[in-house]
């Protein structure tokens, strides 16, 4: 008789109510979302100060270049350094810019000086530097006799046209969006197999130290057991992400209204000139060139892939951890096993990260994106760039091949170390379980 069906539905059920796991699945995203409201609402805080800066311009040439906006107040002054000093901070000013005269060709750059009571911001000074550096460099072109509008107006802004040779057209913007897309595919595989996998490593070791998989295993066949406990384990994972998703949502809205916050749209120093840049004409081309790298994405193609091979690489790794578990009498012994499972995890990352946003399409990338243990990975990030159907497939029908292999293999050492206890396996023992 098929007992798997039970096997995944008692594992689940023991899983979502095991007070541990329902506690951590509303406490995580109430930690995580009181965070992010913290932040927000010293954001929110830091945003509301008023700053002002006072100038003292001894050459009296960007005294008009500093505008003041919502949060930062420019004060010109006129009037002897140690008198500017003593002013600002008797007034509690952020700070105080000295532009100081200069004598024969001394650099500009050792003219200038920023007086403040603390640390300035990283961002005000970076601020200030770039328009001081644009406006020093112009008035050394003037001085030299070089017309700025006639070098203004011989400026070339250079973007390079991609096209293949069947015509389609491509940009810049569309590898980083392949890049953006292929990255997280790969990285929430990485974490997904990380923590779930450990979670039926556990399964199995408490069951096994409790002696309940003795009365279990006495009706169920071991492959049975093991395939249960890990449909069973990633259906319980699959609920949890579902209910953070759901439950942050929830406190996301919630924090906004109490606090009296937009968390979305928090807004730092750089996303202010952020916002400022995207004023500009460039910006909205960019802008919309990111918008159409998205629609050039293979959705379709990337959605069903992701999920098979999320899949597929998901229960292969947890074939292994489940293994590892049945050899193991606790935790501390699993350390020996765990390199050699997560080498190829960590290999697949780092080929993915080094090598693939390099050359998607090159010997390196095509060779991983078949070898099963980093495929998940590293054809995830491929994808995105086009890969062919046929390799895609070919790379699935090996991965899966190497699953049903694992699992024959996990099985046999799960059918004896499931029933081993007081003994530290070595791998010498593992490989005598397997030719049993």
């Amino acid at each position: 008789m098929n007992h798997l069906p039970l096997i995944i539905k008692r594992e689940y059920l023991t899983k979502v109510k095991n007070k541990s796991f329902i506690i951590m699945t509303f406490l995580s995203p109430l930690i995580f979302i009181t965070l992010i409201a913290v932040v927000a609402y010293l954001t929110q805080l830091n945003k509301d100060k008023t700053r002002v800066i006072s100038i003292l311009d001894e050459t009296k040439t960007v005294e008009n270049l500093f505008k003041s906006s919502e949060n930062t107040t420019y004060n010109i002054l006129n009037m002897p350094l140690e008198s500017a000093k003593n002013l600002t901070l008797s007034t509690n000013g952020y700070g105080l810019l000295h532009i100081s005269k200069t004598k024969g060709n001394v650099d500009f750059s050792k003219s200038v000086t920023f007086y403040s009571k603390e640390s300035p911001s990283l961002s005000l000074i970076s601020e200030i530097e770039s328009q001081l550096e644009k406006e020093f460099t112009n008035h050394e072109l003037e001085k030299r006799g070089v017309d700025l509008e006639m070098i203004n107006a011989s400026k070339v802004n250079l973007n390079i046209a991609q096209e293949s040779f069947e015509g389609k057209k491509t940009s810049k913007m569309d590898s980083v969006i392949k890049l953006i897309f292929g990255g997280a595919a790969g990285y929430l595989l990485f974490m997904f197999i990380i923590i779930y996998g450990n979670m039926i490593m556990r399964s199995v070791i408490e069951e096994k130290t409790s002696r309940i998989i003795e009365v279990i295993i006495s009706s169920v066949k071991p492959i049975q057991l093991m395939l249960g406990k890990i449909i069973g384990t990633s259906l319980a994972g699959i609920t949890q992400f579902l209910v953070w998703i759901v439950l942050g949502g929830i406190l996301m809205f919630v924090a906004s209204l109490i606090l009296g916050i937009d968390m979305v749209q928090m807004h730092s120093p750089q996303q202010e000139m952020l916002q400022q840049a995207m004023e500009h004409p460039e910006a909205n081309i960019e802008v919309q060139n990111m918008v159409n790298a998205f629609f050039h994405l293979p959705l379709t193609n990337l959605i069903v892939a992701f999920a098979l091979f999320f899949i597929g690489g998901y229960l292969l790794y947890s074939s292994l951890y489940a293994a590892i578990g049945a050899a193991v009498d606790n935790e501390t012994d699993t350390q020996q096993f765990m390199l050699p499972i997560l080498m190829p995890l960590i290999l697949a990352v780092y080929i993915g990260i080094f090598t693939v946003i390099e050359d998607p399409h090159g010997t390196i990338s095509t060779i991983f994106s078949f070898i099963p243990f980093t495929s998940p990975v590293v054809m995830l990030m491929r994808i995105p760039f086009g890969v062919p159907i046929w390799q895609q497939l070919v790379s699935l029908l090996i991965l899966i091949g190497t699953f049903i292999l694992a699992v024959w293999f996990a099985a046999k050492i799960y059918r004896v170390g499931i029933l081993m206890y007081g003994k530290k396996p070595s791998y010498k023992d593992l490989i005598k379980w397997i030719k049993y």
